[in-house]
């Protein structure tokens, strides 16, 4: 009979008695003449020589391929650090220890740390773009067991920082859930947002809200009297004073000064 590992497709499996498995449902079936039963059985071994490597690579593959890279994008003001502190605190009040990082060139709360607008902040090692994320992860792996690593303000990231964080997902397999914007004031995307938005296994939008109730995908660099910037830096530090999240609709209109 036909037991799962073995290789066998259940569909074609035979019962000693040479009946198929749904034999006898509907009364006995009548033996197949001898060419028949030889044409089945032969049908039988080709499948079966032809599942088994696949079943049992798929069996190796649901065990060991859990771990992903997950990469939650938004504007300005939505929530992406405080969603990550959450997911930190979940995971740590379950006795799992996690690896939080953030970009040194975030200067605009703590440094070394994760802050929120609502008040919550963890502290966290930095980033920057010698930082090799592979070896330091696993360095700290080696010391204790990684259940997530979780990685602030994503579209700092090169590249090459985004590969190792798959490779950590692919072959250390840790966990890693990345937050960061999608786009710049400019609306164009930041490197390290382009190279998650493209080999990240899953992609989550955090949803902001424009102050006319849309959902804010935008961010608008303003200057110091709140006139919107068209040209500059990829980029430069600010909070509620230099970005104001918006709707694709008011970005555009307040670029084009209307």
């Amino acid at each position: 009979s036909y037991r799962a590992g073995q290789g066998v497709d259940p569909v074609v499996a035979v019962q000693p008695t040479g009946r198929p498995h749904d034999a006898g449902r509907n009364g006995p079936r009548p033996e197949p003449r001898r060419g028949q039963r030889a044409r089945r059985t032969g049908r039988s071994h080709r499948r079966q020589s032809l599942t088994s490597p696949l079943t049992k690579w798929l069996g190796r593959a649901q065990r060991t391929c859990v771990a992903k890279l997950y990469f939650y994008y938004a504007s300005m003001n939505a929530g992406k650090s405080t969603t990550l502190l959450q997911a930190d605190f979940n995971y740590r009040e379950r006795g799992m220890d996690t690896m939080l990082w953030t970009a040194a060139i975030d200067n605009r709360y703590d440094t070394g740390a994760i802050s929120s607008r609502i008040g919550l902040r963890a502290d966290a090692h930095m980033f920057a773009p010698e930082t090799d994320l592979w070896a330091d992860v696993n360095a700290e792996a080696a010391q204790r067991s990684l259940a997530c690593v979780l990685v602030d303000e994503a579209q700092f990231l090169s590249r090459d920082q985004v590969l190792q964080l798959a490779r950590l997902a692919d072959e250390a397999n840790i966990p890693v859930v990345a937050y960061g914007l999608r786009t710049d004031f400019q609306g164009e995307l930041f490197p390290g947002s382009a190279a998650l938005l493209g080999i990240a296994d899953n992609l989550i939008e955090l949803k902001g809200v424009c102050d006319c109730g849309r959902k804010a995908t935008m961010n608008l660099r303003v200057d110091e009297f709140g006139e919107a910037v068209v040209d500059g830096a990829q980029t430069e530090i600010g909070g509620d004073d230099r970005y104001v999240a918006m709707c694709r609709k008011h970005f555009n209109e307040a670029r084009a000064g209307r």
